[in-house]
């Protein structure tokens, strides 16, 4: 009920305030509508709703003329809003969510449009949401977090868009465009400082190298020191002292007794590290031959380093673990290890177990002592080559060609505590290739057609060391005669290379003046395949997760190590629009279109039998909107609403559905979960009542319900919610421009976005475990002189303090005992200089 309450009370300012909005508008509102612009340049006035111009159906049009639930944002309201990278921009969309993720996936971000999307990095899975940059897609959710480096605009495509962009996109596609070089000898430089020494230094520079030729380089640089505390436990708790905690079963307890955990570090300095801190630099470059409108290359290079600790988490809630393999001096994992909200007892740590009276199994080894680091590293370079080619009048070629490769290595201490329950290494390389080719037709003056063929190929080796010490081996539940006891380190050199293969159509007609019909149809071929291998530290095979004699459930009988599991898969979609523009003023469509997620095999086998494969997810999406310009173009108004079946959803499962109960447990394993209906509505809306004030706003509602489910998904009920996104959303913000003679201008701007609670995935004790609800503030104050070339900003971020969660990774009912969050980041401040020249 409190849920409810905050959340009736929280959509009811967002709707006073845009009711508010729009009673400012009235008054001051002349009948009629402008005219539309297809221009790329924004020739609206400062009390009008601006042009737009995006290219989501592979040619330039007027974001109002697009029958498309799209979001577009230029670089100008990015730099008010004071987003800096794709995570604060993109989630901020409607029905959109796009997180960092917690340290135990790297430097990776989970990502979603309307519920459907992928919150695991490994390459055995695909991502349902497509990343482009300049129409190059990025395949892995692995270095997804990207700066807003020198974009020009950023578009937000919701629902399938498998017909329209070079890669299947089940959920929809987050497409970014860069600025390209003009030779117009202009640039920038921004340095910025801020809480907890923030440092952010960018600069660009665009210059004409010959009257055809022309280039522009750019580069950021971010520093930002972390904001949850790592704390040495047995400093922070001296052995012997006083302290005590509430123990799990209720009792009062001394915190750290005589001979339970050593100092590490030397008592007044028991400050490890600081997690949560920001390490990123990227430059890019790009050369643009441009003789006339009919030829224009872009080639561009970029390379990034993101090096920085691990995400900043904490322990929500434990389960006592004390099975003689995790504890230390008798001091075992419970409630003793929750630090607070911004700090954890973090080791990156494990020692030696020394077994006494049970043998090592043979091939195996006993636990070795194992030392990690918090540190999260990426290095990714990125090369594309954008060429347009007009024939003739009617004909045009686009080829679009790129290459990418980053290497990325984190380490990880689940249990966020000097006991060793679970921890290990990753480190991912990863290459691509990819081309598309497109051949555009102006086939009548009322009929446009664009026809194309697009290829991938991809390889990530995904080596991870493994050391799971908190299963309990005594209870025989890995037991097998002559093996003894279960070796609980043990590494994975996996690979995982991959293809697609598309040919893709699309028409635009119209019919009769205003009413026009979009039609679109794409033909995939993709494979993948995944090489096993599970291997005890000095490299034999491990005899408990592969045993000879083994059948694996990817179908081929033996050991796991050297199996190799193969999904192939092809697959039509489709998708048709009609759209029909009653004025200049008010524009409606409906669509229905189709997309799936790849399917393939469970990269992550605890036993041969679990190596299961799952089936493509398929998306079937109605859709209707509405689109307008109202009053003069004082108020910008869209909405949609849609409709999706699901077929063979694809979700997580911690109990595996396998034939032998003793394999079934634990699991990590993605399935085909069953059947799901989704529903909601989505509107989003820019004011500006007289010169100088612009509202907006955006509001989402999403509907998820099982209509059938898998008999192996024994964890699912038809009730559950989808896991990963809200169901209610909703941002409002307001900006001003005053200006002053002599002075130049100040703006005031304050933004302030809620998001409803969010289900995890998991389950304890059948309990649905959520992420709480949140409303997040900003501010931003700017002063530009009167030539706007000088500006001077300060902003807050979570201008409230509001303690959030961002991510939550609950192990208790795998047996891990542990429930911990990635908090969100409290309030900071930052001052900002921005020269252009």
């Amino acid at each position: 009920m409190i849920v409810k309450r905050n959340l009736i009370r929280s959509f009811g300012l967002a709707t006073s305030a845009s009711t508010l909005a729009l009673c400012l508008a009235v008054p001051a509102l002349a009948q009629g509508s402008a005219p539309q612009s297809n221009a790329a340049t924004d020739t609206s006035k400062d009390d009008q709703a601006p042009d737009i111009v995006v290219t989501a159906q592979f040619r330039a049009q007027n974001l109002q003329d697009t029958p498309l639930a799209i979001t577009a944002v230029d670089a100008a309201l990015m730099e008010a809003k004071s987003q800096t990278n794709l995570a604060q921009l993109a989630d901020t969309a409607p029905n959109v969510n796009l997180k960092p993720q917690g340290a135990s996936f790297g430097p990776s971000v989970a990502v979603s449009i309307r519920g459907i999307g992928q919150g695991d990095f490994n390459p055995a899975y695909e991502p349902g949401v497509g990343i482009y940059i300049d129409d190059v897609y990025y395949p892995q959710l692995t270095g997804a977090v990207f700066d807003l480096l020198d974009l020009d605009r950023v578009e937000i495509l919701r629902g399938p868009q498998g017909t329209l962009s070079g890669r299947n996109s089940e959920g929809g596609s987050i497409k970014m465009f860069t600025r390209k070089p003009t030779g117009s000898n202009e640039g920038f430089v921004e340095g910025t400082y801020g809480s907890r020494n923030r440092i952010g230094l960018r600069a660009g520079v665009d210059f004409k190298l010959a009257d055809d030729l022309s280039g522009r380089i750019s580069g950021v640089y971010k520093h930002q020191n972390g904001y949850v505390d790592r704390y040495d436990f047995g400093c922070f708790y001296p052995a012997g002292g006083p302290a005590t905690f509430v123990a799990n079963d209720g009792t009062t307890k001394q915190v750290n007794p005589a001979g339970g955990i050593p100092a590490i570090r030397p008592q007044g300095s028991c400050l490890v590290d600081k997690l949560g801190e920001v390490g990123y630099q990227a430059i890019r470059g790009a050369l643009r031959y441009n003789p006339s409108s009919d030829i224009d290359i872009n080639v561009s290079a970029e390379y990034i380093h993101d090096s920085h600790t691990a995400a900043g988490e904490v322990l929500a809630a434990t389960n006592l673990i004390n099975n003689g393999n995790t504890n230390i001096g008798g001091v075992p994992y419970d409630n003793r290890m929750i630090c607070g909200r911004f700090c954890n007892f973090s080791s990156y740590s494990s020692p030696a177990i020394v077994y006494q009276g049970v043998a090592v199994p043979p091939g195996g080894q006993p636990l070795l002592a194992t030392s990690n680091s918090d540190q999260s590293i990426y290095d990714g370079y990125n090369l594309a080559a954008n060429a347009h080619f007009a024939l003739n009048d009617m004909f045009s070629i686009d080829n679009i060609l790129a290459y990418q490769n980053w290497v990325s290595s984190f380490g990880v201490d689940d249990d966020l505590s000097p006991i060793a329950l679970s921890g290990g290494y990753n480190h991912l390389t990863h290459w691509n290739w990819s081309e598309e080719l497109r051949l555009n037709a102006k086939l009548a003056p009322n009929v446009n057609a664009v026809i194309g063929g697009y290829y991938f190929k991809q390889e990530t080796d995904y080596y991870s060391y493994q050391d799971l010490r908190y299963i309990n081996t005594s209870a025989g539940t890995y037991a097998a005669p002559g093996l003894g006891v279960f070796p609980l380190q043990f590494i994975q050199p996996d690979r995982t290379p991959a293809d697609a293969k598309a040919a893709f159509a699309n028409l635009n007609w119209e019919v009769v003046p205003g009413l026009t019909f979009d039609g679109g149809v794409r033909y995939t071929k993709e494979s993948k395949q995944y090489h096993y291998f599970r291997l005890n530290p000095n490299g034999t095979v491990n005899a408990y997760l592969d045993p000879v004699g083994a059948t694996n459930g990817a179908g081929s009988p033996g050991a796991l190590t050297g199996a190799v599991a193969t999904y192939e898969g092809s697959r039509w979609d489709w998708r048709a629009a009609v759209n029909y523009r009653f004025s200049p003023a008010v524009m409606i469509y409906g669509s229905f279109s189709t997309g799936f997620k790849g399917g393939g095999t469970n990269p992550r086998p605890f036993f041969a039998s679990q190596a299961l494969g799952f089936a493509p997810e398929v998306l079937y999406n109605y859709e209707a909107g509405l689109k307008t310009d109202l009053f003069g173009r004082k108020l910008r108004f869209n909405l949609t609403g849609f409709y999706g079946i699901l077929r063979n959803a694809q979700i997580g499962t911690s109990i595996c559905p396998v034939a032998n109960p003793a394999e079934q447990t634990p699991c990590a394993a993605l399935i085909n979960g069953g059947n799901a209906h989704e529903k909601g509505v989505e509107a989003e809306f820019t004011a500006r009542p007289v010169a100088g004030l612009t509202i907006d706003g955006s509001m989402s509602y999403l509907h998820f319900n099982y209509t059938s489910v898998a008999p192996g998904a024994n964890q699912t009920l038809l009730t559950d919610p989808f896991a990963g996104s809200p169901k209610w959303k909703w941002t409002l913000g307001a900006q001003y421009v005053a200006n002053i003679d002599g002075f130049g201008s100040i703006t005031p701007r304050i933004d302030a976005a809620y998001q409803d609670q969010v289900y995890s995935g998991t389950k304890y004790n059948g309990v649905l475990q959520y992420l709480p609800a949140y409303t997040l503030v900003n501010a931003r104050l700017t002063w530009r002189n009167p030539n706007k070339d000088l500006a001077v900003s300060l902003e807050v971020t979570n201008l409230t303090d509001k303690y959030y969660y961002v991510t939550l990774f609950d192990l208790r009912a795998a047996g891990a005992g542990l429930d911990k969050a990635q908090p969100g980041r409290p309030r900071e401040w930052a001052v900002s200089v921005k020269k252009s020249f």
